[in-house]
């Protein structure tokens, strides 16, 4: 039975770019739907070829004969898809060499690292390439795909988050709505976005298909990267990573734990980012004598992989990281719609989660409650904040949806 082919919003930017001359690169984590993505546009176009450099033969015939590979399958078709282009070392070179001795050619290729894209292309490709994230599911696609009735009415609703620099407008959601999208949040929060583990519906079919997705993929990518003859250093490290989620980095209790030199443990810190594991916050400050300038947050690109990490699929009311546990879900959603922030901390450890740098200079902070109490809004750290910064309003976002208050308060799903 062929699964299900889930739309993704990165699809629509892709066509629109088919006939520019640029080379389109998608580049994300093993299992995003990459592959899948990529063949469901190739079906769709006329003198198009499909080729996978998993396949050795192709791979050897590209890196090896580029002008055979141009006679067998470039000069017949005007679409190339190139699925798994990290595997040709010198890929990047020979796509250059493809480009400037044949014309009207539009080649689409698949990366599964932005550290593989910049080795093997970008140098012999600037001003060549069009680069595109294809992340693991967001909440809209995961809603979507679970329940598009409920979709349709949840995105007549919500807005770009820009707009909630303005105002925060009323849900007007029913009771029995705000319990579904509850339920909803709830699962993709605890087991994340990957397109297997939303198509599976089965709790422990899908902490199988995340155990997959950790060991198969990301260990043997890093491993092989990093050239590690074994992983106990690195998943010690990831471990430590994942239980310091929504807080300062420790580095001194990341080296303790893994027993790595500190130079080689930021080494592995910078590589566990480039392949999509962990992401790296930056403190957002103006005023270097009262504000955290130096150490970085950290979050998981998939909240479902840092569960499987640490072995915990509770419910958020059930754990007592439920609330850091939100914060990485809420992460995940700024990256994929590919807002740059930062988060905000002073010398006297006041802190607000998020801070969304915007066009025109314009910012927005966010700060992420399991619920809300009209107390949170005259906390220290809320004082402090906006005595500091009272050029950037401040939205609380809550997973309890908060009635009569919402001027205030953000229902989280509307992120």
């Amino acid at each position: 039975m062929n699964k299900p082919y889930i739309r993704r919003k990165l699809e629509k930017k892709i066509l629109k770019y088919l006939s520019a001359p640029e080379i389109l690169a998608i580049v994300g984590p093993r299992q995003s739907g990459k592959t899948t993505l990529m063949k469901h546009i190739f079906k769709s176009l006329q003198k198009a070829v499909f080729l996978t450099f998993d396949d050795k033969k192709i791979l050897n015939l590209f890196s090896q004969s580029p002008d055979e590979f141009i006679e067998l399958y470039i000069k017949t078709n005007k679409y190339i898809f190139l699925d798994e282009f990290h595997y040709a070392k010198a890929g990047g070179k020979i796509l250059k060499y493809i480009i400037d001795t044949t014309d009207n050619k539009k080649i689409i290729i698949s990366c599964s690292s932005s550290a593989d894209l910049t080795i093997q292309a970008i140098k012999y490709l600037v001003g060549r390439v069009f680069v595109f994230n294809l992340w693991p599911f967001d909440f809209d696609e995961f809603l979507n795909f679970k329940n598009p009735n409920l979709f349709a009415l949840f995105s007549k609703k919500k807005k770009p988050i820009p707009q909630y620099a303005k105002s925060v407008s009323s849900v007007n959601f029913g009771a029995e709505i705000i319990t579904q999208l509850k339920k909803y949040y709830q699962e993709y929060a605890i087991f994340g976005g990957y397109p297997r583990v939303v198509l599976t519906q089965d709790k422990e079919e899908k902490i199988i298909v995340l155990k997959n997705i950790y060991n198969t993929y990301f260990l043997r990518e890093v491993k092989d990267i990093l050239g590690l003859a074994d992983d106990y250093k690195l998943t010690q490290m990831i471990k430590a990573l994942a239980l310091q989620i929504g807080n300062l980095v420790d580095y001194d209790e990341i080296r303790r734990v893994s027993n790595l030199s500190f130079p080689t443990m930021k080494k592995y810190l910078n590589f566990l980012e480039k392949t999509y594991i962990s992401l790296f916050i930056k403190p957002y400050f103006k005023n270097k004598r009262t504000e955290i300038v130096k150490n970085p947050k950290t979050y998981f690109f998939d909240s479902g992989l840092r569960n499987f990490v640490v072995e915990d699929f509770r419910k958020i009311q059930d754990r007592p990281d439920g609330g850091a546990l939100l914060e990485n879900a809420v992460a995940m959603q700024l990256i994929k719609q590919d807002l740059n922030f930062n988060f905000w901390r002073n010398k006297q450890k006041s802190e607000v989660d998020f801070v969304i740098s915007m066009l025109n200079n314009k910012k927005l902070a966010l700060e992420i409650k399991t619920s809300f109490k009209k107390s949170d809004s005259q906390t220290k750290s809320t004082r402090h904040f906006m005595s500091e910064h009272p050029e950037i309003p401040l939205i609380f976002c809550s997973f309890e949806f908060a009635p009569g208050i919402n001027k205030q308060v953000l229902f989280i799903p509307m992120i």
